[in-house]
């Protein structure tokens, strides 16, 4: 494992955050809350991503430039290990070794999220759920740490609201489970904080109150580091 590479901070700057595999900017929106300069990268056009954005291949910018930022966050593509994808048949790259070794060779902190289907190949990951951030929906994402950073597992609230048959409308009373071909965009807008995304970004964006929680840790790791290298 590639052992973490010292960075001074610069004075007068937010530290940088390297947002890979983007999409329409979920995680970006959290981190950007909590102080980061974010720059995202995926391969397809992002026009709804609210940051500045790059166009290209994640893992091969991440070993071109990765080196460059303070922080790094990768959420490779899920299909591969969702189970709505293998019920269908569907088939997709398996992406997050080659993610994995791409981030140690940066010598950046990073974080690594999935799906449960994933959990498996992720190492100790912390799992996030939207009512631990009074969000109205039970949204579990897993994340993987690296480049000395870490992350303590928070409480899990217990489930105790109904929660919306996949694809349903939400009744009242109800958790939101917005996934697939969902019925109401602007309720899931407003229960996941993401104003400006469409059906396809929200169904497998990362609600940005996960990546803020984060991105306080991660600020707070950087402190530290940037103080013993000063």
């Amino acid at each position: 494992m590639t052992e973490l590479t010292a960075m001074r901070r610069v004075a007068g700057r937010r530290p940088r955050l390297l947002d890979l595999f983007c999409c329409q900017g979920g995680a970006a929106k959290g981190y950007a809350d909590a102080g980061f300069d974010v720059t995202g990268v995926d391969i397809s056009p992002q026009p709804r991503y609210p940051y500045q954005f790059v166009q290209a291949d994640a893992i091969a910018y991440a070993l071109e430039h990765g080196a460059g930022f303070d922080f790094i966050h990768a959420s490779p593509p899920c299909q591969h290990d969702s189970e709505c994808q293998r019920i269908q048949g569907n088939t997709h790259p398996d992406l997050i070794a080659p993610t994995r070794a791409a981030l140690e060779a940066t010598g950046r902190p990073w974080v690594i999220e999935n799906v449960r289907g994933a959990v498996p190949k992720l190492y100790e990951p912390v799992m996030l759920c939207g009512p631990m951030f009074r969000l109205a929906t039970y949204r579990h994402r897993f994340f993987e740490t690296g480049g000395s950073f870490h992350l303590t597992q928070p409480a899990h609230p217990a489930h105790l609201v109904p929660q919306a048959k996949m694809g349903r409308p939400v009744p009242p009373g109800h958790y939101g489970q917005f996934v697939g071909n969902f019925s109401g965009v602007d309720h899931a807008r407003k229960v996941m904080g993401v104003p400006w995304m469409n059906r396809d970004g929200i169904r497998e964006c990362i609600p940005p109150a996960y990546t803020h929680w984060i991105g306080h840790h991660a600020l707070t790791y950087l402190a530290t580091a940037w103080e013993v290298a000063a």
